[in-house]
């Protein structure tokens, strides 16, 4: 829906000219219930070296108006043309009304093939040259996608990805399935392991060098259960050994927890892969080698789960007692009365 205003003979006199190329930039503004030209100017430059420096001191923070900027480029038409509407926040509520009820009168006046971009702006940023190369930049970008596009997307990603590692995955490696990758330990953070493992230290935390295909060590700084949150990254994965100390029932005990640290989607699609698929073997090799005996394997997306509550009830999980299943109650003792025989159609009903 639009409203027509009348376009005066000199603004409609002067659009035809200019769109053969003879201005660089046209403003229309409303005047009396008229389209009427406001301002123009001729090109001076190329059409990017002019644009702020025309465009700019034309914009009344008080008064809406409509910009016609002319590009260097052609089409079959002629050369091509920028349409902006320019409605700041300052202006009257009506007047806003009145520009955006009116702008189709102003594309079917100048002629709509000669539009390659159309823009709307609030704010001299919307639809400065820097503005202008966002906005084109955002046409050209995909179309927005629903959920479940994204969720297909990612799922094509994911097994493009898989054909690719399987490939890519070097001959020094020790097994080529993501299944169960084995990148190699490196010394120090066998030595750390060790340590653990004689519980002369109580934390672990490795990381996978995607590059070399290696797992290092990150530190293995003295932690306590408090301190666990803190030292979980946002941003990147992590793998950690934990020794565990607390009492249950009465018994004193030291148990190592291995944390599985993933912080989502903010991770690379390579690294998700990676982490996930050396897990296995880099747990099975710390239980053989180093003789560590995992009693909880958790994974978690946050570090600010890792509370003392959480972390006790996984280690020990709650046992609930056996729910008898419900019995139905036995009928009364005794004789329960006559039975009754339903004979056929036309037979009487009789008492046995």
């Amino acid at each position: 829906m639009f409203l027509a205003l009348v376009v005066t003979p000199e603004l409609r006199q002067f659009l035809a000219r200019a769109r053969g190329g003879a201005a660089r930039l046209i403003k229309v503004c409303i005047k009396d219930e008229q389209l009427v030209l406001g301002a123009y100017r001729e090109p001076q430059q190329d059409w990017d070296q002019d644009y702020d420096h025309f465009l700019l001191p034309l914009l009344d923070a008080q008064e809406p108006c409509y910009i016609l900027y002319r590009l260097d480029s052609q089409n079959a038409l002629g050369y091509e043309w920028i349409f902006i509407s320019w409605s700041p926040d300052q202006s009257p509520v009506k007047q806003k009304m009145l520009y955006a009820a009116t702008r189709a009168t102003v594309k079917k006046e100048f002629g709509g093939g000669h539009l390659k971009y159309e823009m709307f702006g609030t704010t001299e940023e919307d639809i400065c040259l820097q503005g202008y190369q966002h906005h084109v930049l955002s046409c050209s970008g995909p179309a927005p996608l629903t959920l479940a596009e994204q969720e297909l997307q990612r799922i094509k990603i994911t097994e493009s990805w898989v054909k690719q590692v399987k490939t890519e995955i070097s001959v020094e490696s020790k097994h080529q399935t993501l299944q169960g990758l084995a990148f190699p330990l490196q010394e120090s953070a066998k030595r750390s392991l060790h340590l653990l493992a004689q519980k002369r230290i109580n934390y672990v935390q490795l990381r996978l060098d995607v590059e070399k295909e290696t797992i290092e060590l990150v530190h293995s700084n003295p932690t306590e259960t408090r301190d666990l949150p803190r030292r979980v990254p946002k941003d990147t994965p992590r793998y950690h050994f934990f020794l565990y100390k607390h009492s249950h029932e009465g018994d004193y005990l030291e148990l190592v927890v291995f944390i599985y640290s993933m912080p989502g989607y903010s991770c690379s699609i390579k690294e998700r892969m990676l982490y996930s698929s050396c897990k296995s073997r880099l747990l099975e090799e710390v239980e053989r080698d180093y003789h560590l005996e995992i009693a909880k394997k958790l994974e978690i997306d946050d570090g600010d789960e890792l509370t003392e509550e959480f972390l006790y009830d996984e280690v020990h999980p709650k046992q609930y007692a056996h729910k008898q299943a419900f019995a139905k109650p036995r009928g009364p003792a005794g004789k329960r009365g006559h039975k009754r025989l339903i004979k056929g159609a036309g037979q009487a009903i009789q008492d046995s």
